[in-house]
């Protein structure tokens, strides 16, 4: 599926012209330089475009209004070359709408001793016009990422790309709309919530239909087109059969592969990036979809499971924040379900019945088809792996009834002791930040539900932006949290969020 328009950034340059337009000149020639050489260093995800210096209300406010109309643009990158009187850009950022980056950069890297003078000090006060600009976007109380250093360290310039990710999380948000299979599962809390206020907060917006609205879908894929998806599917991953009948084998995945192209079918046809589904609300589906799931959440889906509809909407987010970065390690739907507490060796098995994405997974990946005790269907198959190694984040975006908290855990995932022959799903295994008992303590505290959206592709730091720019709580459970002080941060946040 299509993940995102050909974004691109704005950057626009503060001055004014009491030193000149030799000065001026100079500011715009160097602003060019700073934009070329980003756009050249192949750090950035997205394209920088240069925009004239501004310098006066009327510039400032239609550069930044005509920021908002252009569907291109994602976001703005300002920087104060000189001194710009911070109270021309009033206007301008009281009616700017997408996300806003303040880059305090200077153009040289080093004094010049040997030849400063006060032309030089003028024309290069970044230190001076960066802070007159940040104290008016500070009393306006408008939420902004500010990036330090120059322009051309590494450091500064992937601080920009993380930020550029999370922009577009922030602008694709409002366009996610999620589509939902049956409704939550009965007597669960932590998969409820207010649709209303979600579309009013996050502009997602979550429909629900009758699960045989998708099965007439199904129905009506073609059995040729259906045993091409299969013969794809037994050229990609290994077929695990387990001394079950071949044909019957192949005729489950079948089931599947005909549900991955009719549902995949009614999501184009309807324009929805996310899915849920219930287990117990099948209708006519043959079996729970697992595999077309799996491969549909590859293909850039969000979904959540039993009618977790924020799940859903936090993975399509997520995966629109990570597409197209190189080496990406992948994103998914997670659950946690059983612990490790061997002293040395603790961690969190995660898993859901069937609907891991193969994107997380390390190395080969095989079909199984195995009974599965709820749903009342035939045996689904389904995509069995381990998932990589390495650090990522684990989100849980919680209802509290007044307000959305986003609860964001640093992890570490490994790889288990020995393999589980008997567990026919795809699993990851993570210790939580600082360790388990401290990271699982703080998780139930905070009221972190049991499924996550997870990426290995993303940071703590663009989550806690996110969120800050959704204007929603977020706490983060890392390896610097204690009890002690997390108890405390919740409840200065419930008085902050009232």
């Amino acid at each position: 599926m299509k993940m995102a328009k050909n974004y691109k950034f704005w950057f626009c340059t503060g001055s004014q012209d009491l030193y000149g337009d030799a000065c001026l000149a100079k500011v715009a020639e160097h602003s060019k330089i700073i934009v070329e050489n980003l756009n050249k260093s192949g750090v950035l995800p997205y394209e920088v475009v240069w925009k004239p210096t501004l310098i006066t209300n009327e510039l400032i406010r239609r550069t930044f209004n005509e920021a908002n109309g252009d569907e291109e643009c994602a976001g703005v990158i300002t920087w104060m070359h000189t001194f710009s009187p911070a109270k021309s850009w009033i206007i301008g950022l009281q009616e700017y709408r997408k996300p806003l980056c303040h880059l305090h950069t200077q153009f040289n890297e080093e004094l010049p001793y040997d030849t400063i003078d006060m032309d030089f000090m003028n024309e290069n006060q970044s230190a001076h016009g960066d802070r007159e600009y940040g104290h008016i976007v500070s009393r306006m109380g408008i939420e902004r990422k500010v990036i330090v250093g120059h322009w051309t360290f590494p450091a500064v310039q992937e601080k920009l790309a993380e930020w550029m990710r999370t922009a577009i999380g922030v602008i694709e948000s409002s366009h996610i709309r999620v589509c939902r299979f049956g409704d939550n599962m009965n007597n669960v809390a932590v998969t409820e919530g207010d649709k209303v206020e979600a579309q009013i907060k996050f502009g997602w917006e979550i429909d629900h239909y009758c699960v045989n609205d998708v099965v007439e879908y199904v129905d009506a894929v073609s059995k040729g087109d259906t045993d091409a998806l299969v013969e794809e599917y037994y050229s990609k991953y290994k077929i695990i059969d387990e001394g079950r009948n071949l044909d019957e084998f192949k005729k489950h995945v079948a089931v599947q592969a005909q549900q991955e192209i009719g549902i995949e079918k009614f999501l184009v046809d309807n324009n929805y990036h996310a899915i849920v589904t219930h287990f117990g609300m099948l209708g006519g589906l043959k079996q729970l979809p697992g595999l077309s799931i799996q491969r549909l959440m590859e293909k850039g889906y969000g979904f959540g499971a039993e009618g977790d509809w924020k799940v859903a909407a936090m993975v399509r987010m997520m995966k629109l924040m990570t597409a197209g970065t190189k080496d990406a390690k992948g994103t998914s739907m997670m659950e946690d379900y059983t612990y490790n507490l061997v002293p040395g060796k603790e961690g969190i098995l995660q898993s859901h019945m069937l609907e891991v994405c193969p994107s997380v997974a390390d190395g080969e990946i095989g079909i199984k088809v195995c009974p599965l005790s709820m749903g009342n269907r035939e045996d689904p198959a389904r995509l069995v792996f381990t998932s990589k190694t390495g650090p990522a984040v684990a989100t849980s975006l919680i209802d509290l009834g007044n307000r959305f908290r986003l609860l964001i855990n640093a992890v570490d995932c490994k790889k288990v002791e020995r393999p589980m022959p008997k567990l026919p799903v795809g699993t990851a295994f993570w210790t939580p930040q600082p360790d388990l008992a401290t990271g699982a303590e703080a998780w139930i505290l905070a009221g972190g539900a049991h499924h996550t959206a997870f990426s290995y592709d993303l940071t703590v730091d663009q989550m806690v932006d996110w969120a800050s720019a959704m204007g929603i709580e977020s706490v983060v459970i890392d390896k610097d949290t204690t009890i002690r002080n997390f108890k405390n941060e919740l409840r200065w946040n419930a008085a902050s969020y009232k």
